[in-house]
């Protein structure tokens, strides 16, 4: 293998792969890129089993090959490289890296011991918008449980319908749903339920101007824009019917100023326990009261003018849900309903001329009020 590249397409070629290898295993090619040369150019790729990234990037090829190279330690001696062509060969399982008065030599490992990346044809498949699937992730992986007693938790939910494409996330404890109508790309209804570690190598790797052609091959998802691929294991089972813990009927509505609230809460929170993060909400008629008492520690107290439509309401909840779910509220003002201290609180974006998210929402649980 033997070919010249611009530094500047090398370093965002090693960047873009580099994100996939895992920091610790077991196997050492998974710490490698694997290098593809060819007549098309130079293909990057790298996985860590369950994610895998491949990257096309263009370059003056002499002599095609494979190799795999030790892919942190390319993007460290690239990244301080003068902005110079990079001369790129390989001997027997060495990579030689020459620029300017530079030179590297560096050792690899045969390509063969590479693991093969899945095999997704996008023949089948369809497409989205960048913009539509970044706001989509964006808005609800956040969402995800951490636990591994629920494997389907540790996945956003990705329902494609007939004319709209819903993503859904959720630990028990805070769910978020987005909703957003597309074309007829989308012919019938599936359900997968994606891994967020892929969900956030696509959000890094396209742009919003992107067309990006999706298609399942078996388990696997993968995922495609000009010269750019993202390959993920799928997460087995039933994800929970999620529509079942959505309120209708909260009767109890608040509209209130997005930033305020969040100061807020972050002023009462700093005194909650360490444990529960438990605060403490009361609503009334153009009041929003928080109280927070933490016996080791000392109380708090803060109040908001709010627009509330229902009777008195004292309701629990912790403080980090709240504030995670008010992060991805990309509007000044929120709407907040609730129905009993028991209930789940529903919270979405105010918008004024339907600007924003199509159609999103967060729920949070509420904590039991100790007197």
């Amino acid at each position: 293998m033997n070919f010249q590249i611009t530094r500047q397409n090398l370093h965002e070629g090693l960047s873009a792969v580099s994100a996939s290898i895992p920091s610790r295993t077991t196997l050492p090619v998974l710490s490698n890129i694997l290098f593809h040369a060819d007549e098309k150019g130079v293909q990057m790729s790298g996985t860590d089993l369950d994610v895998a990234v491949r990257l096309h990037v263009a370059a003056d090829i002499e002599t095609s090959g494979t190799l795999t190279a030790p892919g942190k330690k390319l993007q460290e001696i690239v990244r301080e490289l003068p902005d110079e062509p990079v001369k790129v060969q390989t001997r027997g399982d060495q990579i030689e890296l020459r620029c300017g008065r530079s030179h590297f030599k560096l050792n690899g490992l045969p390509a063969d011991d590479f693991p093969a990346l899945p095999a997704v044809s996008f023949e089948g498949g369809w497409q989205t918008s960048g913009a539509e699937l970044i706001s989509l992730v964006r808005h609800t992986s956040f969402a995800v449980s951490t636990e591994e007693t629920r494997p389907v938790l540790n996945g956003v939910l990705w329902e494609l319908r007939d004319g709209e494409m819903r993503m859904v996330a959720t630990n028990g404890h805070r769910l978020a749903r987005m909703r957003i109508p597309t074309g007829p790309s989308v012919e019938s209804t599936t359900q997968l339920i994606v891994p967020p570690a892929a969900l956030q190598q696509v959000q890094r790797l396209f742009s919003g101007d992107d067309t990006i052609q999706v298609a399942r091959g078996g388990n696997h998802l993968g995922f495609r824009s000009e010269g750019t691929e993202v390959y993920t294991r799928l997460i087995e089972g039933t994800y929970p019917n999620y529509e079942q813990v959505i309120p209708k009927d909260n009767d109890r509505i608040a509209i209130v100023d997005r930033r305020p609230l969040e100061s807020a809460i972050k002023r009462v929170a700093a005194v909650a326990s360490d444990q529960t993060h438990r605060i403490r909400l009361e609503l009334s008629e153009n009041r929003m009261v928080f109280n927070v008492l933490t016996p080791d520690l000392g109380e708090a107290h803060d109040e908001l003018e709010v627009a509330y439509e229902g009777e008195d309401l004292t309701i629990g909840f912790n403080a980090n849900y709240l504030l995670e779910v008010l992060r991805y509220m990309e509007t000044d003002e929120v709407r907040m309903s609730f129905k009993a201290p028991e209930r789940a609180a529903i919270i979405e974006p105010v918008r004024e001329n339907e600007e924003g998210p199509s159609d999103y929402l967060c729920l949070v649980m509420p904590l039991r009020l100790v007197d």
